[in-house]
């Protein structure tokens, strides 16, 4: 067995060495590998979320409204920019002041000749005895040119650091000086202009649609008479003046005009005028400041927005699911997210699709639970009558068929009173729904019940009486609903009560206001209700009856009730009357007691 610390004796040097190397490289691409790997993770996550997030209609919605809103104020910053019209009067005034200073300087240079007099030999001859010829700062002084080459040195010194267009004219207005011409000539000839393409053709329509306003063209007169421009024309009658121009490249220039006086005599007029894109890149270099700063605000912009799209699309998106999960998985209970932390919009949708879907699967379990109920209720009836329809052709005496026809007639019956409880109830959830509530006087209604029920006393001979507590208004005792349904439930609640009462008795009813609601009692003297029956007694098919045959009752009445009540946003409970203490101490029952409670007007 070969030792792990020495070489392979099959192997040779150079192949240790490159197994080294090899082995080497694996780590450090292992360990590359395994560095990458949560970074990679991270922008794989992120990018799935902006994609989700990408496709919401809620989340485009968002970031493009937002967009829009910070494009449009952008674009407002950019046409209507103050810094565009401040430049330009600026600019105008800096040219103002530098062609007075130009201007002097001119004056100053020009008209003077040192060193030297200028004599009109055909004067001296027209000379009288004792006159002499006027000097050169004389009268005579006044009528002298401007020499452009006495001038051009000065010009060129004072206009080359300025990138400024200088332009001297005579008081005809001919054009003596150009700073254009003044520059150094290049040896090698310029090559053609070529013509503007396409691409730049639209960027200088763009940029004269956006620069020309009202402004008017500049026109390049060249060697004609200054007298074209009209600051030219008010300069050479003594008077300053500025205009803005556009050219036709769309580049915007400003030019002022000053007159060249010399001994409040004008000379000539001094032009000055920018560069066709001195102002343009300016203002062009504000205008990328800006959308630098409107392009920062957009990614912050769009940060924000996915941020506030995800608190809402997201949510939103999964409660959808949720919602789509619900109605494909009706047998199943589908859970849906809660947001009800969330103070706002979104928190208070959770909560109500939560408490519909909670209504949804109790309604689905009570219909389950109601047909169960219903079949397993007529299906004692059904075998009953089959029993004795099958047995009827057996009886061997009119006894017996009698007692078979009899159970025939009372299934039958039972089977009828079973089928119009269960088409009530059945409706009642969708009647309850469809119709609008209104005030419902309690008053009034138990009033005409308690007439109907002590003139009718079918079957019994138990009275019924009613008391009102409060305050004796109309409103008093107003609750919104249908008054037809609690004309039912108050109907089934007396019907009860008497059918347990003994003859010569009498149920009681109370009305009164406790508080924001409206509280109903019906008392009754009959043997109460078993503890462990309190509760039971609403529900479906539930009867204790001992006192009456088998199948007298659906066992409906208060259960179709306790639908009602809390249909109209009330509460319905039952509970025995304490009577007097018994021989064990504990007071006995002297009746059953039902309480209903309903919200008030």
């Amino acid at each position: 067995m070969l030792d792990r610390t020495q070489p392979d004796p099959g192997l040779n040097a150079e192949d240790g060495v490159s197994s080294l190397v090899m082995e080497g490289d694996a780590v450090t691409e292992t360990a590359r590998a395994s560095g990458w790997t949560r970074p990679l993770g991270w922008l794989s996550r992120a990018g799935q979320f902006l994609f989700t997030l990408s496709f919401s209609s809620l989340t485009r919605r968002i970031v493009s409204l937002n967009i829009a809103g910070l494009l449009a104020l952008v674009a407002s910053i950019l046409y209507l920019s103050q810094f565009r019209a401040g430049l330009i009067d600026a600019r105008a005034q800096s040219l103002l002041v530098q062609g007075e200073i130009i201007a002097g300087a001119i004056a100053a240079s020009a008209t003077v000749q040192t060193n030297a007099i200028t004599i009109d030999p055909d004067r001296l001859l027209d000379l009288k005895p004792g006159e002499t010829i006027k000097g050169p700062d004389e009268d005579s002084a006044l009528d002298f040119p401007i020499n452009p080459e006495r001038v051009a040195p000065v010009l060129h010194t004072l206009i080359s650091p300025t990138k400024t267009r200088a332009r001297i004219y005579d008081p005809n207005g001919g054009l003596l000086l150009d700073s254009r011409n003044l520059e150094n000539v290049m040896r090698f000839p310029l090559p053609p202009p070529s013509s503007p393409g396409i691409v730049e053709r639209a960027l200088i329509a763009v940029r004269t649609w956006i620069n020309r306003g009202d402004l008017p063209l500049y026109r390049e007169l060249g060697q004609d008479n200054g007298t074209g421009y009209p600051e030219v024309a008010d300069a050479l009658k003594g008077q300053k003046k500025s205009m803005v121009r556009v050219n036709d490249r769309g580049e915007v220039i400003v030019s002022v005009a000053v007159p060249v006086l010399r001994s409040r005599t004008i000379h000539g007029a001094l032009m000055l005028s920018t560069q066709g894109d001195d102002i343009d890149q300016m203002v062009s270099a504000e205008r990328l400041a800006i959308l630098k700063v409107g392009g920062v605000a957009s990614a912050v912009m769009i940060v924000l927005s996915l941020l506030l799209a995800s608190t809402i699309a997201g949510p939103v998106r999964r409660l959808a699911d949720s919602a789509e999960r619900v109605r494909r998985r009706i047998k199943t209970r589908v859970e849906i997210p809660d947001f009800t932390r969330r103070r706002d919009e979104i928190g208070h949708l959770s909560g109500a699709l939560r408490d519909m879907t909670g209504a949804l699967y109790n309604r689905i379990e009570a219909i389950e639970m109601f047909a169960a109920d219903v079949a397993h209720e007529l299906k004692n009836p059904l075998t009953s009558l089959r029993s004795a329809v099958e047995t009827l052709p057996l009886a061997r005496n009119e006894h017996s068929r009698s007692r078979l026809l009899a159970v025939i007639e009372h299934d039958v019956k039972r089977l009828d009173r079973l089928i119009s409880d269960i088409s009530d109830a059945s409706r009642l959830d969708a009647e309850l729904q469809r119709q609008d509530t209104a005030p419902v006087d309690l008053r009034r209604l138990l009033n005409t019940l308690t007439t109907v029920a002590n003139e009718t006393k079918l079957g019994h001979d138990v009275g019924v009486e009613a008391r009102f507590e409060g305050r004796s208004s109309t409103d008093g005792f107003s609750v919104p609903g249908h008054d037809s349904r609690l004309g039912q439930v108050i109907s089934n609640l007396l019907s009860n009560a008497q059918s347990f009462s003994t003859p010569g008795n009498k149920v009681r009813i109370l009305c009164r206001r406790v508080r924001s609601q409206i509280e109903i009692v019906v008392d009754d003297d009959g043997p109460g209700i078993r503890p462990d029956a309190l509760e039971r007694v609403f529900e479906r098919f539930y009867t204790d009856r001992p006192h009456q045959g088998f199948g007298q009752n659906s066992g409906l009445g208060l259960s179709i009730s306790k639908q009602i009540i809390e249909a109209h946003g009330g509460r319905i409970w039952a509970e025995n009357r304490p009577g007097p203490p018994g021989e064990d101490g504990e007071p006995m029952v002297a009746g059953a007691r039902f309480v209903v409670r309903l919200p008030a007007l």
